[in-house]
């Protein structure tokens, strides 16, 4: 099963692809500059930078190859040649390499380059949440190849993004509340909300976009045990028993768990995973525990690759 994708991708995107090796497994487009959010004009959205990530079983490899073809994408540390990059890319934060800045026809690109052994890890466990996070919310699918791993891999995060949204969620509610909890995922606990980003953002993401939203997740709604979709008037019932909430909890991406385990369990007393999730199922913060256990992931890996994307910055400037 494929991820559910928007229309083909244009001759423009296509184009910009053309300049990178083309080993690539997964390339998608994403952000302000592809995708139009509430209160932003197309003429605005023509000036946003356009953001992309792409990813190659072999960095080492696609390094070696893009700084040929591309050296003046990278920054200073395309001195240092493809071995230290990699090393950068896979050693710290989310495992994403991005260069920045880089003119594109008169428009502004970053890309993001992870291993695809990387990223199915992120989509299976949610290890870091950046890439998993950023493929909660629509995006436009440039490159998918025939990885079966990698295909079952996306369409797992969506229903775990789906199970921890209905886990902070009430009984009721409309499908406008879930796409705002399910974009807000990623953006729990990142340390940029707290510095300059907008915090209408999310809304605004979700209000736009509500048609992509409906696309991408409503076959999983409409297959879920653990919800009464009523897609005519737009409303979901969610199976709130501790029963309900305890089969969600267990289906929850490994990290996850591990953060929740982390918050409830006392230091020393190491009890088996599955008792601690039966007890949370059954605590009325339940939603809230969930909540924290998912700032705790972005908050590091949000931190971690922002101080690594400092080495990455400012490449056109360094030619």
């Amino acid at each position: 099963m494929n991820l559910p994708t928007l229309p083909t991708a244009s001759v423009f995107y296509r184009r910009i692809l053309a300049q990178f090796p083309q080993d690539i497994s997964l390339a998608f487009a994403y952000g302000s500059g592809v995708f139009r959010q509430s209160g932003t004009t197309q003429g605005q959205m023509g000036s946003n930078m356009l953001d992309f990530v792409l990813a190659v079983d072999d960095p080492h490899t696609w390094h070696t190859l893009n700084l040929k073809q591309n050296r003046q994408h990278y920054s200073f540390v395309r001195f240092m040649g493809p071995s230290l990059i990699s090393r950068i890319q896979n050693s710290h934060g989310a495992e994403v390499y991005y260069n920045t800045l880089v003119p594109y026809d008169g428009r502004m690109i970053k890309y993001g380059v992870i291993s695809t052994a990387a990223l199915i890890e992120d989509l299976l466990h949610w290890k870091t949440l950046y890439v998993a996070g950023r493929l909660h919310k629509p995006v436009k699918i440039l490159i998918q190849n025939e990885n079966t791993k990698l295909q079952a891999a996306l369409v797992s995060n969506l229903k775990s993004a789906v199970t921890a949204a209905f886990l902070m969620l009430p009984e009721s509610v409309s499908e406008e509340d879930l796409f705002v909890q399910i974009t807000g995922l990623s953006y729990s606990g990142d340390f940029r909300m707290l510095i300059g980003e907008d915090k209408s953002k999310v809304l605004n993401i979700v209000k736009a976009g509500m048609p992509h939203f409906q696309k991408l997740y409503g076959s999983i709604l409409q297959e879920c045990p653990q919800v009464v979709y009523k897609q005519a008037q737009g409303r979901l019932e969610v199976d709130k028993s501790p029963e309900g909430q305890f089969t969600q909890l267990m289906a929850l991406p490994r990290t996850l768990q591990q953060k929740i385990t982390e918050l409830v369990d006392p230091p020393g007393k190491n009890r088996d995973v599955e008792d601690i999730l039966l007890q949370v199922a059954q605590d009325p913060d339940c939603g809230m525990v969930v909540q924290q256990g998912v700032s705790a992931i972005v908050w590091s890996s949000s931190l971690i690759q922002s101080a690594k994307g400092i080495l990455t910055a400012d490449a056109c400037s360094q030619k």
